[in-house]
């Protein structure tokens, strides 16, 4: 029992806010710190995009099969470039199916030359963490996204907090929650639910079982780094466009809590500080101090 207090406060004492005040400067390695916000951003709102759109379109190539119906919903020359990447992609591999034929681990692989996976970490003080497993993640390459219901900070979260490690707070205050487990999973699957266009996902939910369609919904799992081991990625903010394509949009694993405002939706990417090996952990900076 006791073993399993501690491990817990382990977890959760990154959240706690006298920890922080207590401890923070006791680990400066463990700190990232940005002159303005503006400065906060590694790459581009551009390339977070084109990046996102390259898997996710390769996500919805490989289940054309099971899309038949949500094709024909849309504008026919956005039918037309799908019909057309397929028979690219057909010709270049000699495979003549109704799909791609890729799984979630392989379309990444297809697509950003690198997959992750979960495993127990290799932080004696962590549970499980995220991991390089196949490929090298270049510098400047996103490598996950953080899933959750996005908070406005005027809307209610207080139950859902509480003993919750996975809250991640956004530089303007929004606040995401990425449990996977509880009260935050069942507010989450009505989120998704609600949101929902006829028969049509407008979010991904499926990143709360062990087996994401999205394999980039790991972030939360992604382990702060320790006077040891310095951080090898970082987050970053970014709003998606009301440009995103529709058809997309099932695959993102993000949805906001609060639907009576139309705003766009907040996601949280991380991003490669480094060249990043096979075998290796994917580790970041809890705190960004803001200057």
């Amino acid at each position: 029992m006791l073993k399993k207090l501690v491990w817990g406060w382990n977890r959760y004492r990154y959240r706690l806010v006298p920890w922080i005040a207590l401890n923070l400067w006791k680990n400066q390695r463990t700190v990232r710190f940005v002159a303005e916000d503006s400065l906060d951003k590694v790459i581009s709102d551009q390339v977070v995009e084109t990046s996102l759109l390259k898997l996710l379109r390769t996500l919805f190539l490989s289940d054309l099969s099971n899309q038949a119906e949500f094709l024909k919903l849309l504008p026919k020359n956005s039918q037309s470039k799908y019909h057309d990447m397929l028979t690219h992609f057909q010709s270049m591999t000699e495979t003549k199916v109704s799909g791609m034929e890729l799984n979630p681990a392989e379309a990444m692989f297809e697509t950003l030359g690198f997959i992750t996976n979960r495993a127990i970490s290799s932080l004696s003080f962590a549970g499980r963490g995220v991991f390089v497993t196949t490929g090298k993640v270049p510098k400047g390459a996103v490598v996950c996204m953080y899933p959750g219901t996005i908070y406005q900070q005027y809307e209610p979260i207080l139950f859902q907090s509480i003993c919750n490690p996975f809250i991640f707070r956004c530089i303007d205050g929004v606040l995401i929650d990425g449990n996977d487990k509880g009260i935050s999973k069942v507010i989450y699957r009505s989120c998704n639910g609600r949101d929902r266009l006829g028969p049509y996902k407008t979010s991904d939910a499926t990143w709360l079982s062990e087996t994401p369609v999205n394999p980039l919904a790991v972030g939360q799992y992604v382990n702060n780094c320790s006077n040891e081991k310095a951080a090898n990625v970082c987050y970053q903010e970014f709003d998606v466009p009301a440009t995103f394509p529709v058809e997309l949009r099932q695959y993102i694993p993000n949805v906001n809590y609060g639907h009576d405002i139309e705003r766009p939706l907040r996601c949280v990417v991380l991003v490669a500080l480094r060249d990043i090996e096979k075998g290796e952990e994917l580790l970041s900076n809890y705190y960004t101090i803001v200057h």
